[in-house]
């Protein structure tokens, strides 16, 4: 099937959906201030967790495809700072790496927390606002 000039055009302009690691306006600003740190230790305070399940959990939520190359590097930053701690699933090989928050990584997913919500806040209103305007005729 061929394509005519404008449905290449329209196609090209507006793409099906966004690919990995594309900008998104409305969530841009929180991925740079901690969004996926603050996640990964929301969840982990919930329970235990392996890496992958904690980019399907986050990308899920978030509608995005989480990638090893972000997801691992944090996880063992985290590690690194005390704020989870990470065990193998079995110590004799190399499976699954389980985390659980520390102490630390509680006070810190509630720092983050509060430092978000402002940015949380002014989404859901930009969201409102897109909203409203969308509706009027």
């Amino acid at each position: 099937m061929s394509r005519t000039r404008s449905q290449v055009v329209v196609a090209a302009a507006v793409p099906e959906s966004p690919g990995p690691g594309s900008a998104d306006p409305l969530v841009g600003d929180l991925r740079r201030g901690g969004l996926l740190p603050l996640l990964v230790l929301h969840y982990l305070a919930r329970e235990p967790s392996y890496g992958q399940r904690l980019m399907d959990e986050v990308g899920g939520l978030m509608g995005v495809t989480v990638n090893p190359n972000t997801m691992y590097p944090l996880l063992r930053a985290l590690e690194d700072r005390g704020l989870i701690d990470g065990a193998w699933e079995h110590p004799q090989r190399r499976t699954r790496r389980f985390y659980r928050v520390t102490a630390a990584g509680e006070l810190e997913r509630a720092r983050l927390a509060a430092e978000l919500e402002p940015r949380l806040e002014a989404i859901a209103g930009r969201i409102a606002d897109i909203r409203t305007e969308l509706r009027r005729r």
